[in-house]
């Protein structure tokens, strides 16, 4: 596997590019873009398969055809959301739309909550989570920060990405109510359907009828489709409306239609494969736990983040994954708010852990490959919420 693309741009490279440059290799396991490995099931992509040709060769129906499926699925009215192609072009409008000056942010957080606004020349007020506190938001000391910096918008990942902290609902709403005077706040949550550690944990008819609230949700992520490029926001009808009618008439594709249209049809399986994962997070976290020297921290999404023992550094180690093991992970290093110090690593089925802690288990505890001892070192875990 060629590296010199791991270090040739910023964020990490696609599947497609790896793929060009393996030369015919195996294609690696991903570890590195969340996405749900037990979902769409085999029978979904033979349907679809079977429907290639008509997927690729018509037109898809306009925007309110789909969004009006969406909806009635998920019990949502048309009017209080706007479908993306993917939920990086939401994010990309409200900041044009809706962030006239200034927004406060956690990091480490996704990326495009603080690059986006960054390039369109708006304050992006970057308050620190702490890793002493395993990355917990403590919603009293962030209001301090908005208002200490006057912020006008305000953002939050639930859970967040890459640690996969998860803010209890009740504290997500004391948040709202505490800045119901800002423009703007947002609930970013692309991994909210993994979360388990309460039942219904989204906002989404919270955010339908407050002045100043806007939730994302992301399909792609959770329907193991990153390809369709499928996410949507949630918000009173006059701010969805400002989105929604900015966006393209036809800004969704074929297959995210398809997609959208089977979604009544095939909910239990979906709804299983959400059980499916959150085991595989439960069994992953603690297999992790026991390598000498490695934290772990808590996580209510699709990953885990974990950080390596002292003297450790990402990049040799993801080069060595996927070198020697055809394992990608994503080494967090250009992340701001953590070091390469940090792996953020998909859940995946067991099969797929075991090549992974065969490649790290020699990488960190083989002389051979390393020389800075870490058998012995202080051997740290966070208890999980609900790991």
């Amino acid at each position: 596997m060629e590296l010199s693309l791991l270090r040739a741009q910023a964020h990490s490279p696609s599947f497609f590019s790896l793929m060009r440059a393996s030369s015919g290799e195996r294609a690696p396991v991903d570890f590195c873009v969340p996405c749900n490995p037990y979902f769409p099931t085999p029978e979904i992509f033979d349907h679809l398969g079977r429907n290639l040709e008509t997927i690729l060769k018509f037109y898809p129906s306009d925007a309110g055809t789909i969004t009006e499926e969406l909806c009635a699925t998920l019990g949502l009215h048309p009017k209080t959301v706007a479908m993306g192609n993917g939920s990086t072009e939401l994010i990309t409008w409200i900041d044009h739309l809706l962030v006239r000056e200034s927004l406060a942010v956690p990091i480490p957080t996704f990326g495009r909550w603080t690059d986006q606004p960054l390039e369109t020349g708006k304050r992006v007020d970057m308050y620190p989570l702490m890793e002493s506190r395993n990355f917990t938001l403590d919603v009293s000391d962030y209001v301090s920060f908005i208002r200490m910096r006057g912020s006008r918008v305000a953002v939050i990942c639930n859970p967040n990405n890459p640690d996969g902290g998860y803010l209890p609902r009740h504290e997500v709403l004391r948040l709202l109510d505490e800045l119901i005077d800002l423009d703007l706040v947002i609930v970013d949550e692309s991994f909210g359907d993994f979360v388990d550690a309460e039942p219904y944990p989204g906002l989404a008819a919270e955010a339908a009828v407050r002045p100043n609230v806007i939730v994302l949700r992301s399909l792609g992520k959770n329907f193991g489709l990153h390809g369709i490029r499928c996410g949507y926001m949630v918000a009173n009808p006059a701010l969805a409306a400002r989105v929604r009618d900015a966006l393209p008439k036809w800004n969704l594709n074929s297959f995210a239609e398809v997609v959208v249209f089977m979604m009544r049809q095939f909910m239990p399986e979906y709804q299983d494969s959400l059980k499916r994962v959150s085991h595989d997070r439960r069994a992953m976290f603690k297999q992790l736990s026991t390598m000498p020297g490695l934290s772990v921290f808590a996580s209510q999404g699709n990953f885990l983040l974990i950080r390596l023992p002292p003297g450790y550094d990402g990049v040799p180690l993801r080069d060595h994954l996927l070198s020697e093991h055809g394992v990608y992970v994503r080494e967090c290093g250009n992340k701001l708010g953590t070091t390469s110090r940090f792996i953020r690593l998909v859940v995946r089925p067991q099969d797929d852990v075991r090549r992974l802690l065969i490649g790290m288990t020699q990488f960190l505890y083989s002389g051979s490959l390393h020389e800075v001892p870490v058998i012995g070192l202080h051997h740290r875990h966070v208890n999980p919420l609900s790991a």
